[in-house]
């Protein structure tokens, strides 16, 4: 058994492993994610997350270690719009904050399913195609435009959301309170609850930004077993560092102009390929890192004016 596939099973063991205490044992009941906690397990998941950068570093070489804490790195500045997302899910619905960890672990269940599909796809068609990582690189640059121009919008009537109504269309729904579950019995029939609907257009939120995060990691790295487990680990962090950035995720607005650069640098990288030009990965690490905390330390001097 060669090194790569001891660590991915070392890896499909904590993952699966901290899944089962998460909701067998620590939130077996529905409940309020104090912000202490938050926070213990946000550094938890960061600590195994650089841990096992460091295990790559050991066993296999610092390119592959560059490679997987720049797609790390990359995931988590992008998770971050999309908890900008799931925010304004939940104010939209009025989701009482004890069920957020429920709808939370429900959905990064499901982006672990829908990430390991378009990875394991992606992957494949790369194999067979290669110029393809050109066309990702095109629209890192694009995508990488367009956030920096886009303003985030703070009233989104998710009623006429495509998913909502398609949802409605064809599901049947109750409209009395779900109770912290997804399908209930009325009247001998069984109905989905608004909680279901509000997992299902979490899940559809999150496959959108995969399609801007995927190709940046394959712009990172090629490999899948380094795409795969800096993503995983990205979004497994995203549910407790929901809870951190809850009340203060306004306040780093310059973010998003970081991220921006970041992915039409990533795309740019890309491209430079296709003039012989070769960036280094310890140096594309070097790059993400100083822009992510220049967005920071900017949103720290510069505070949004209200």
């Amino acid at each position: 058994m060669d090194i790569q596939t001891s660590l991915f099973i070392l890896f499909g063991f904590v993952v699966t492993l901290f899944l089962v205490i998460d909701l067998g044992f620590f939130n077996r009941t529905s409940h309020k994610v104090e912000f202490k906690s938050a926070i213990y397990q946000s550094l938890f998941w960061v600590a195994i997350s650089v841990a096992f950068a460091f295990l790559i570093l050991l066993y296999m070489d610092k390119e592959a270690a560059a490679q997987y804490m720049s797609a790390y790195v990359t995931e988590k500045m992008l998770s971050l719009d999309n908890l900008f997302v799931i925010l304004l899910i939940f104010s939209y619905f009025k989701l009482e904050e004890k069920y957020h960890h429920r709808v939370l672990f429900y959905g990064i269940l499901g982006a672990i399913i829908f990430r390991a599909i378009f990875i394991g796809a992606g992957s494949l068609i790369i194999s067979q195609f290669h110029w393809v990582l050109y066309v990702f690189g095109v629209i890192l640059i694009y995508t990488g435009i367009k956030l920096f121009k886009d303003k985030k919008e703070e009233h989104i009537d998710f009623e006429k959301n495509k998913i909502v109504v398609f949802a409605r269309r064809f599901l049947p729904f109750t409209v009395n309170h779900h109770n912290g579950k997804f399908l209930v019995k009325e009247n001998g029939k069984r109905l989905f609850t608004s909680l279901f609907l509000i997992v299902l257009l979490i899940e559809a939120t999150d496959i959108l930004f995969a399609v801007d995060s995927i190709p940046a990691a394959f712009a990172i790295s090629q490999k899948p077993f380094i795409v795969f487990t800096s993503n995983i680990f990205a979004i497994l962090g995203m549910r407790s560092l929901f809870f951190v950035l809850e009340g203060v995720m306004h306040k780093f607005h310059h973010l998003q102009k970081g991220l921006s650069f970041i992915l039409v640098f990533i795309g740019l990288k890309m491209l430079s390929g296709l003039v012989g030009l070769h960036i280094s990965s310890l140096l594309s690490f070097g790059v993400i890192m100083s822009a992510l905390l220049l967005s920071l330390l900017a949103s720290a001097l510069y505070p949004k004016k209200f």
